[in-house]
């Protein structure tokens, strides 16, 4: 008999440490979460770049990026798409934000936000908030649901700087 281990792991809730990651945006370019200087940063997790859902998303984040610009916000993007998928979307699109592979472990950044989902061997979409290392605010969504702006935006005001 075997049995099947489940990797995944409570989301953290707001006022916890955000997770720690380094996540790969070229071949050979990596951010670390802990090393963006930014005091507010927008993680949005998505299943996969080229879905019409996230599709769309993403392209409404790059129409509204002043909005977080002017919140004193950064937003990068993650998937378990290979880098090279990623880059292509962001070049056809012309997305100036970084969109963030979580390819290789695949989905081992989404699982220490809780947000892997094992059924579909992706990530669940959703948003995090997250302001001087410790999470704010979170949203997960039905995979088939575009998040949208306006609980992000809200969770921005009210956040304090």
């Amino acid at each position: 008999m075997r049995w099947h281990v489940s990797h995944q792991t409570q989301s953290p809730v707001a006022g916890d440490l955000a997770p720690d990651f380094r996540l790969r945006y070229t071949p050979s370019q990596t951010i670390r979460l802990y090393q963006i200087r930014t005091k507010r940063i927008v993680i949005a997790f998505c299943p996969a770049v080229w879905e019409p859902t996230t599709r769309d998303q993403l392209i409404r984040y790059q129409q509204s990026l002043h909005l977080l610009y002017e919140r004193n916000a950064m937003l990068i993007a993650i998937s378990t798409d290979c880098v090279w998928c990623q880059m292509a979307f962001a070049h056809y699109h012309q997305i100036a934000y970084h969109l963030l592979s979580d390819g290789s472990p695949k989905g081992n950044v989404a699982q220490s936000y809780g947000v892997y989902d094992e059924t579909h061997d992706t990530t669940r979409r959703a948003l995090f908030l997250i302001q001087d290392r410790r999470i704010v605010w979170q949203m997960v969504v039905p995979h088939l649901l575009n998040p949208g702006l306006g609980g992000l935006l809200t969770a921005l005001d009210s956040a304090t700087d």
